[in-house]
């Protein structure tokens, strides 16, 4: 019996180090694992940059799935004169736009979604479950940034997305738009502006709740203070 040839489960740390050429090359050898990678990989960034076209957390994530489909497709022609991430992200961005052309013609319903999983920016020293309310200051701020991002014009939307939110520098993020480097930081300097205004008209009601003191927090204090008073249960 003739060897595999390709190893179809590489070992988890192997697979960290594999790089594009390799895994195209086991996946276009139907390597399962290689999917999986690649998929791993990619997911996070390409939804967020399928969300920042479309604007809604379900129907970006049936855009990523069918464009996977449609890369992996034609992943034959996938030639590394730019990265996989790069050429992915083309692939997303096809997809998405075309979904919108799409949906100016017919109602587009959003499928049920419970948005694991969706949110745009990740929220530095994340709250465990002892800290409820830390979590739903978290959730309101993270919203806030999403609206204000979603309310973009689509040009400063994309290149917000690459640039902030994704981290992109500006020559991918001028690769992946197919624009000049210098409207890169042009429309870059502008959304800022838009997000900063749109925060600032908001930013009022969001801090009145943004630190709350309640919950399992306030209870936790107060038996501490009654304990160390000698005055507890």
């Amino acid at each position: 019996m003739m060897k595999d040839a390709v190893q179809t489960k590489p070992a988890t740390a192997e697979a960290d180090h594999l790089t594009d050429e390799t895994l195209v090359e086991r996946a276009l050898a139907r390597d399962p694992e290689a999917f999986r990678i690649i998929m791993t990989r990619h997911n996070q960034r390409l939804f967020r940059i399928a969300r920042a076209v479309v604007r809604n957390d379900s129907i970006a994530e049936d855009v990523v799935q069918e464009a996977y489909l449609r890369a992996f497709e034609h992943l034959e022609t996938f030639r590394g004169d730019a990265s996989l991430a790069t050429w992915l992200h083309r692939v997303v961005l096809n997809e998405a736009l075309g979904r919108l052309r799409r949906s100016a013609t017919r109602r587009e319903v959003p499928l049920p979604t419970d948005n694991a999983g969706a949110e745009i920016v990740p929220f530095p020293n994340a709250a465990n479950a002892d800290d409820p309310e830390r979590s739903l200051a978290q959730r309101q701020i993270l919203r806030l940034v999403e609206e204000a991002a979603d309310a973009l014009p689509e040009a400063f939307r994309l290149v917000f997305t690459a640039r902030v939110i994704e981290a992109m520098s500006v020559e991918e993020t001028a690769a992946l738009l197919s624009i000049n480097p210098k409207t890169v930081r042009s429309r870059l300097y502008r959304a800022r502006q838009l997000v900063r205004q749109q925060i600032d008209r908001q930013v009022g009601p969001v801090l009145l709740n943004a630190f709350p003191f309640a919950g399992r927090r306030c209870a936790r204090l107060t038996e501490a203070v009654m304990h160390r008073l000698g005055l507890s249960g």
